[in-house]
């Protein structure tokens, strides 16, 4: 697929920062100052985004690159990212994510620093230098609507469910909500019916989980797609099939390692382009709420220019 490259680069323009100051749950707020400094040493001007929501997020980035920017970074966790890649994905515009929330895979997967100060100062070297590199995107688009884009990884089995419940849970607050859903979920787990075409080759089964990974971590640091790489054209696709209470709760702690891979009930795909169809599941893509299944992804090569 050949990405279409709308805005370019102004290379007199202002740097963009896109700042989640509730990310990490504000352990990081202190940081926005000395992170803007780092990256003013570019000799670039920086220009603060604000935005009090998600979508909100979002239009500021889609208006700042149509307003021509020399950059764009984001300063948070995976969905702070993911809300600026959705003004930068198919673009020539250079993109730098600063980790500093609860989960921060697609910065960690993709090469920057932990520490959110060392990657502002990469950041800052390569919009000195002028350098960036090309990555891969997924594409993301249903029946309706327009494309989405992620970076690391897209739940469409158990775990997309359990986000859900957890959004629509009012109580308790905090992690513990998550804690909670989880525990209703297994409850109420069951192997669902998933339709795939990988590559346009069908494949019909029943299954409790199904991602798909354009980079190797979702959920701060669970490997479930270990083999992916965002530079090699490629989505991975993994499969949990028919596994009850005691066999998930057994293999989830070795996601982090991403051994689960070697389970008997576990299996690994790599292609493409992937159509994925299941009733009654809604994905969430780079941990925040995406589209309705059915969706198609598709591998984008190079859809980003990172800042490293």
């Amino acid at each position: 697929m050949t990405v279409v490259d709308h805005p370019s680069v102004d290379p007199d323009g202002p740097v963009a920062v896109l700042a989640n100051p509730t990310a990490g749950r504000g352990r990081h707020r202190s940081l926005l100052a000395p992170l803007i400094s780092r990256l003013a040493v570019a000799g670039r001007e920086v220009r603060l985004l604000e935005a009090h929501s998600a979508e909100q997020a979002e239009t500021v980035c889609h208006a700042a690159v149509a307003g021509g920017v020399a950059a764009l970074v984001a300063v948070g966790g995976d969905g702070t990212v993911h809300r600026a890649l959705q003004a930068v994905a198919g673009t020539s515009i250079p993109f730098g994510p600063i980790p500093a929330g609860t989960g921060n895979d697609f910065a960690t997967d993709t090469g920057y620093p932990t520490d959110p100060l060392a990657a502002a100062e990469v950041i800052a070297g390569a919009l000195h230098d002028g350098r960036s590199r090309p990555v891969d995107l997924a594409r993301l688009t249903g029946p309706t609507g327009p494309p989405r884009w992620y970076g690391a990884v897209l739940a469409a089995g158990f775990d997309a469910i359990v986000n859900e419940r957890a959004n629509r849970m009012r109580w308790p607050r905090g992690p513990r909500r998550y804690d909670l859903a989880i525990l209703v979920e297994l409850a109420r787990l069951r192997p669902r019916r998933y339709k795939l075409r990988l590559d346009g080759e069908p494949y019909e089964l029943d299954a409790v989980l199904v991602a798909v990974g354009n980079c190797p971590s979702y959920g701060g640091g669970m490997r479930i797609c270990p083999d992916a790489d965002p530079a090699d054209g490629l989505l991975d696709v993994v499969v949990g099939g028919r596994l009850d209470r005691r066999t998930l709760i057994r293999v989830k702690p070795s996601i982090y390692q991403g051994t689960h891979l070697r389970h008997p009930l576990v299996s690994s795909y790599r292609v493409r382009t992937v159509e994925l169809a299941a009733e009654g599941i809604t994905t969430y893509a780079d941990g925040e709420r995406s589209l309705d299944l059915p969706v198609t992804v598709t591998a984008v090569p190079g859809a980003l220019r990172l800042l490293r």
